[in-house]
């Protein structure tokens, strides 16, 4: 089967700005070919399996040649493979796009492209600087400030300077001082004003806004660093008026999501929306119960008056354990439904069943009670939750007489694939927040920081009172949310941070 390679531009850092086609392409791949700046977060989404081949280039350092990262291409290509080529901001801006597709070309292997956002335009807008503005200017120049090492920059500074537009240099950092005296020895305004952009769209981006003349000796200053993108014109002065991306109230807050991958994409993205420094690393994750058993036993052995569903993930463990026994959702269809709390009603939503009965505190020990409010006496409760779900909830119902099946559909087992990155983060920064949506996140947690870890730095952003316990354990201080949900965790989060 002959194989394809799609070009694809992951845009510049925040992957809110990658296209959906983009998304497309990188949740078939069979293979992909990243490159530095690609984001974590994007990097995140390379379907499980996949081949990831790493070919990141550094300022001065590629330790894999741009020839070898075509024959890369060709050869995966080759093979029958479906490869991503994936790089930051568009791949045809600068991004040797072009040279990587011709030997594609002459071999006969097909491609695509999907363009993507780049930096040139997206890293002024999150600091505050449209690149045209009718009062201002009326053309926008990229240029390359590259250079060959050893080489004098090949810039034509008395072309740029007539242009009168907004002039946005990429890759120039290190030419930084020859730009400006460049611009000014061609007759530029030395009081024209001027920025750089660090690290644009992501949590950790930087805005060191100058005149010309000073610039250089600014950046200097703050020790900015690759990648920034430099921009020289009028439009620069309106920075601090439109900085809407340094007002968010979590940016640059480092936060660690510790709930299963399949599970974190709600609340990640509220706290990216926010400016957060997300770290999706997984701390658990769910494993269907092989033994089907005590399913099978509940349903033949009682007619139930509720069935009780702790959350999300005991819904889709249902669906796909009856699915296994030959049934569906059918086989409750004389009980009513509780949720433990709005997750878990809105994922029976998903299914078209809607919850008769959500606490108003959103914890076993309220479910329980409201339960007992709603059970006859001698009432029988089915009970559809992970095998280490809390004891309080079936005890008390249990003691008050009713019938209980507790069956377990799914085991919560630590895993942490992204420990060493935890470790890391947690070695580098002053303080992390950490959201724990359960005392199994925690123990997870926990178990990948390893034996010993510090972790009073660390602040633990608990769902409830059950997780805070847990974390504090561990030694790990604790806020706790006001009820269990991502709004109420987001919102913890905005308030720990000092920001709320």
């Amino acid at each position: 089967m002959a194989g394809k390679v799609t070009l694809v531009g992951a845009g510049p850092g925040d992957p809110g700005l990658m296209t959906i086609k983009g998304r497309e392409a990188l949740a078939g791949a069979q293979v992909v070919v990243y490159d530095r700046l690609v984001s974590p977060a994007i990097l995140a989404l390379i379907p499980e399996g996949a081949e990831r081949i790493d070919v990141g280039k550094h300022a001065g350092r590629h330790p894999v040649p741009q020839e070898e990262i075509s024959h890369i291409l060709l050869e995966r290509g080759l093979a029958g493979k479906n490869v991503v080529r994936l790089k930051g901001g568009d791949p045809f801006l600068f991004g040797r796009g072009g040279e990587e597709l011709e030997l594609l070309a002459r071999h006969g292997v097909a491609f695509e492209v999907v363009p993507g956002v780049t930096s040139a335009i997206a890293a002024p807008a999150y600091g505050g600087i449209p690149v045209t503005h009718r009062d201002f200017c009326s053309s926008l120049h990229i240029i390359t400030g590259h250079r060959r090492a050893g080489q004098p920059l090949d810039m034509d500074f008395d072309a740029l300077c007539r242009t009168g537009g907004t002039l946005v240099f990429l890759m120039g950092v290190s030419a930084l001082g020859e730009i400006c005296a460049g611009l000014r020895a061609a007759g530029m305004d030395p009081a024209t004003p001027a920025a750089v952009v660090e690290r644009g769209t992501t949590p950790r981006q930087r805005r060191i806004s100058s005149d010309l003349a000073h610039l250089p000796e600014r950046a200097a200053e703050e020790k900015l660093e690759s990648p920034a993108v430099i921009l020289v014109g009028g439009v620069c002065a309106l920075a601090e008026e439109l900085d809407w991306y340094d007002a968010l109230p979590l940016k640059g807050v480092p936060i660690v999501v510790t709930r299963p991958k399949d599970r974190s994409g709600a609340l990640s993205s509220r706290l990216r929306a926010l400016g957060a420094d997300v770290r999706e690393i997984p701390c658990i994750e769910t494993v269907d119960c092989d033994d089907l058993g005590p399913l099978q036993a509940a349903l033949e052995a009682c007619s139930y008056d509720w069935a009780a569903f702790t959350s999300p993930a005991g819904v889709h463990a249902a669906v796909r354990a009856l699915k296994r026994l030959g049934r569906d959702l059918r086989a409750l269809y004389s009980m009513k439904l509780a949720a433990i709390g709005p997750g878990t009603a809105a994922t029976l939503d998903g299914y078209g069943l809607s919850a008769d009965l959500v606490p108003e505190v959103y914890d076993g020990a309220h479910l329980a009670r409201a339960l007992l409010e709603a059970l006859p006496p001698g009432g029988a409760a089915l009970l559809l939750r992970a095998r280490q779900g809390g004891r309080e909830l079936p005890e008390t119902l249990k003691a008050a007489g009713m019938i209980v099946a507790d069956v377990p559909l799914y085991d919560t087992v630590c895993r942490c694939d992204g420990g060493e990155e935890l470790r890391e983060l947690l070695e580098r920064e002053k303080r992390v927040w950490v959201t724990f949506t359960s005392a199994s996140t925690v123990r997870g947690f926990a178990a990948a920081a390893g034996e010993g870890a510090d972790l009073s730095r660390v602040v633990g952003l608990c769902i409830g009172a059950q997780t805070a316990a847990e974390a504090g354990r561990y030694g790990i201080p604790v806020q706790v949310a006001r009820e269990a949900t991502v709004d109420a965790l987001v919102e913890l989060a905005c308030t720990a941070a000092g920001k709320g």
